[in-house]
């Protein structure tokens, strides 16, 4: 990654700020730190800088058009061009059953983890393909290869990242960008924990879905990110990564 001019969204904590920490450790140039979060944004940012890359925090919000727009030209007025994108800011959204879901729910899940990433891929593809180069990995989850009870609108929006990134995989291929994806399994992130709440007994229903016998962390799931936009993985386009300690092999 040495030299490299890296964006992350949704680093504000979680799988987004392990995985922003872990490019800036394997080199790269700078590491740009999009979220709605700005104090944790902003953490983040001082955190890239003492792992030894530049860094700025742009408060984005994924969904809307104008904001990745401005988020882009900043980086590119900044630096030129962008190396590495991790499309990773998403919400869980409401848990009711999907006759209870409001029409709300739906859009406010799907504008963020969908829609965002489309944003995204939206203004990252074009100066990738102007300088013929550039990987991206968006992060899905295992809630895009299988079902899960009252979380239909995010399960829905996990398995439209995983189309969306087979199609702009194939359509920029011939540019030498590589499009991925990762999807980690139950791991201990605040979003996690807003599942459990504190409870001893949901997280012990959370581990026992892992064969592993434990959660995973976000840097498991970071390192999964740098390796895809490295150049050890550099034959692999629209492909899915699944990091989930065997969840989706029962």
């Amino acid at each position: 990654m040495s030299g490299e001019i890296v964006l992350v969204t949704g680093a504000a904590s979680g799988i987004g700020r392990a995985t922003a920490l872990a490019f800036a450790r394997e080199g790269a140039k700078a590491v740009i730190v999009a979220d709605v979060d700005e104090r944790g944004g902003t953490e983040t940012a001082g955190q890239v800088a003492r792992a030894g890359a530049e860094n700025r925090f742009v408060r984005t919000d994924v969904s809307r058009a104008a904001d990745v727009e401005a988020l882009m030209r900043g980086i590119l007025d900044a630096y030129g061009r962008l190396d590495v994108a991790v499309n990773n800011a998403g919400i869980e959204g409401r848990q009711a059953w999907v006759q209870e879901q409001t029409e709300a729910d739906w859009d406010r899940v799907l504008d963020i983890n969908a829609k965002g990433v489309w944003l995204g891929l939206r203004y990252e593809l074009p100066p990738m393909i102007a300088q013929r180069s550039g990987a991206i990995v968006n992060v899905t989850s295992v809630a895009g290869l299988v079902g899960f009870e009252r979380i239909a609108p995010y399960v829905a929006s996990k398995h439209a990242i995983i189309g969306l990134t087979k199609a702009a995989a194939l359509e920029v291929a011939r540019f030498g960008i590589r499009v991925n994806a990762v999807a980690p399994g139950v791991i201990r992130t605040p979003m996690v924990d807003r599942f459990t709440a504190g409870k001893p007994e949901v997280e012990a229903a959370f581990v026992a879905m892992e064969p592993v016998g434990r959660l995973g962390t976000p840097e498991e799931i970071a390192n999964a990110i740098t390796w895809l936009a490295s150049g050890a993985a550099s034959f692999v386009t629209g492909e899915t990564l699944v990091a989930d300690g065997g969840l989706v092999a029962r």
